[in-house]
């Protein structure tokens, strides 16, 4: 059976462009993704990085919803902790209300940045434990069932925003089986536990109000080009930018400084992290995304577009909605 297909978009600001030019890029990549037919497009919390523009993961869904018309729009995710369940509530249930029947809310407990950043944000490094409650607070929240007496979301009362599980561990997919909630596995940058928490989350799965029986979202990466040579030069430009997210913030380096972190041991074991990448030609990318999403037991691919530039993630999701189409 062909998978869902759908986008995650970090809203990625290019070397030598404003936040303003990456923006504009982010609704360009929703505005050809709904005319390719994929299901929707999640935008990730991640703070303090100057090449990710996805930090307010609700204000961008906003403005992405207004220039589009049909296709699902969410955070992938929300890093929950990070905020108070009630306001979450009242943001989502914003965006529920004026875009009816196109919100979703994935979840996270991750803090998306560094320890310093987690301090500005002032979130406690205990706040994570909580995570399993804070859930199931929003949850009522938008239920209309609220579990603080007296206490609503307005807007959010009753929009029943689905909520999903996102996790790169067993926890996650525990905790999404046990609240009968689908779950998205980040295999497109942890991918280590993909089979072993799909498994637990499939056997250990309990129905509730929202859903039947479980569903799994996998996450891909995807370099999707016209030809051979066009893959092999993006996959290495997405390789030096792995290299640069990764390290502290304010520092850079050249091409040459990052080429010989990736030949290093270290670099190995970040490129593991890529592990899950389709790169190539639409016959290429086609097979290998058939191929993992039956190896990933997923019912639907979120698929992270690796190259730098807006008119090469465009054209990326066109090939790669073409390759699934059969």
């Amino acid at each position: 059976m062909t998978p869902v297909l759908s986008l995650l978009d970090l809203a990625v600001v290019g070397r030598e462009q404003t936040v303003q030019e990456g923006l504009a890029g982010t609704v360009a990549l929703a505005q050809a993704a709904e005319r390719c037919g994929y299901e929707r497009v999640w935008y990730a919390e991640h703070h303090n990085n100057p090449s990710i523009a996805s930090s307010a993961t609700s204000v961008l869904i906003a403005h992405v919803a207004a220039h589009t018309k049909r296709i699902r729009l969410g955070a992938g995710g929300v890093m929950l902790p990070n905020h108070a369940p009630l306001i979450i509530a009242e943001q989502y249930g914003t965006l529920a209300s004026l875009h009816p029947g196109r919100i979703d809310l994935g979840l996270g407990r991750a803090p998306g940045t560094d320890p310093t950043t987690m301090r500005a944000l002032r979130r406690d490094a205990r706040s994570a434990e909580s995570f399993p409650d804070d859930v199931a607070e929003l949850g009522a929240y938008l239920r209309g069932e609220s579990l603080l007496p007296g206490v609503n979301a307005y807007p959010g009362k009753g929009t029943d925003v689905p909520l999903y599980i996102l996790g790169s561990s067993l926890f996650g997919a525990k905790l999404a089986a046990a609240m009968g909630l689908p779950y998205a596995f980040a295999s497109h940058f942890a991918p280590a536990a993909l089979e072993d928490a799909v498994a637990a989350y499939r056997s250990e799965f309990r129905p509730s109000e929202q859903l039947a029986e479980p569903y799994v979202i996998a996450g891909v990466g995807a370099i999707a080009t016209d030809t051979g040579e066009e893959a092999a030069a993006q996959l290495l430009t997405a390789q030096r930018r792995r290299v640069q997210l990764l390290l502290p913030p304010g520092r850079t380096l050249t091409d040459e400084e990052a080429d010989a972190v990736l030949a290093s041991p270290h670099g190995r074991q970040m490129m593991d992290m890529m592990r899950y990448t389709a790169v190539g030609t639409r016959e290429e990318v086609g097979t290998y995304l058939t191929e993992f999403a039956e190896h990933a037991r997923a019912d639907e691919l979120i698929i992270a577009l690796h190259a730098d530039q807006v008119e090469q993630r465009v054209r990326a999701a066109e090939i790669i909605a073409e390759a699934m189409a059969g």
